[in-house]
């Protein structure tokens, strides 16, 4: 495992471990709503900085892009972009885990002048650890991940989420789409983590995924994952900028035409 991999997953499962902690206990968790549908946790900014920690102790020079606490900046290239650049999303599925609904991850992500290099997530009520090194495969614990082998659109097992904080027309094209897919698939599934999506992507267990107004956070590792299952992954227009856009397609090459053709519509 390559060492930068494996300070990931070693501040992962701090992290996990402070969520199964607080899991046993889960009324007792304060709660606070960041915007319609979007909430914190005081487990989520305690296991974030357990995962900052770990990260900062081994590489004291390296960037920080974190959804609860901002971005604190590193060394940047002579384009201007961060030589090393971690991104953390330390629940991905807050609200899932407030309700005692077992499907959230943390999810770790290195970026070195623009590129993910090095991909953690980790499903802590499962003990999942899903993890990627560029160019060198992806895993779930200690098993190669591969994307399904499914062939045809009709069969495949969709995954799909949309910002919480979507309404009026954002909500209604949503909603449209949603049906659209659901009608051309054997079904879509909204799991509310976008991160173990597309980690369910990677290891054959959808068959695809299909995200809108995600953020970097909820993408970066997983799609990783995904990649180095042997899937393909887009935005809505067929191009590289899923990170920028936050709109993400994600596919065994066999589904992958197809879902994009439809979300174009």
């Amino acid at each position: 495992m390559h060492p930068m991999l494996n300070t990931a997953v070693k501040a992962a499962r701090r992290a996990g471990a402070i969520i199964n902690r607080a899991s046993l206990d889960i009324d007792l968790v304060k709660v606070s709503q960041k915007g319609p549908g979007d909430f914190v946790t005081e487990v989520d900014k305690a296991a974030e900085a357990a995962i900052v920690d770990i990260l900062k102790t081994a590489y004291p020079d390296h960037g920080i892009l974190a959804e609860e606490s901002g971005e604190a900046l590193g060394p940047t290239d002579a384009k201007g972009q961060q030589e090393n650049l971690w991104i953390i999303d330390p629940i991905d599925g807050t609200t899932n885990f407030i309700h005692g609904l077992p499907i959230y991850a943390v999810s770790i992500a290195l970026m070195q002048r623009g590129q993910v290099t090095q991909a953690v997530v980790f499903d802590p009520s499962r003990n999942e650890l899903f993890t990627a090194t560029r160019g060198a495969g992806a895993f779930l614990n200690d098993r190669r991940l591969r994307v399904s082998r499914r062939l045809r659109m009709h069969e495949a097992l969709m995954g799909t989420s949309f910002a919480p904080s979507s309404s009026g027309k954002q909500l209604a094209q949503a909603i449209k789409t949603f049906g659209l897919v659901s009608a051309s698939t054997s079904g879509v599934r909204r799991l509310g983590s976008s991160v173990l999506d597309l980690a369910n992507v990677a290891a054959g267990r959808l068959d695809a995924y299909y995200g809108i107004g995600l953020k970097q956070w909820d993408l970066a590792a997983a799609s990783l994952l995904v990649l180095e299952a042997g899937g393909l992954v887009s935005d809505f227009e067929g191009e590289q900028n899923w990170m920028t856009t936050g709109n993400v397609v994600a596919a065994t090459p066999k589904i992958f035409p197809s879902l994009l053709s439809l979300l174009k519509e």
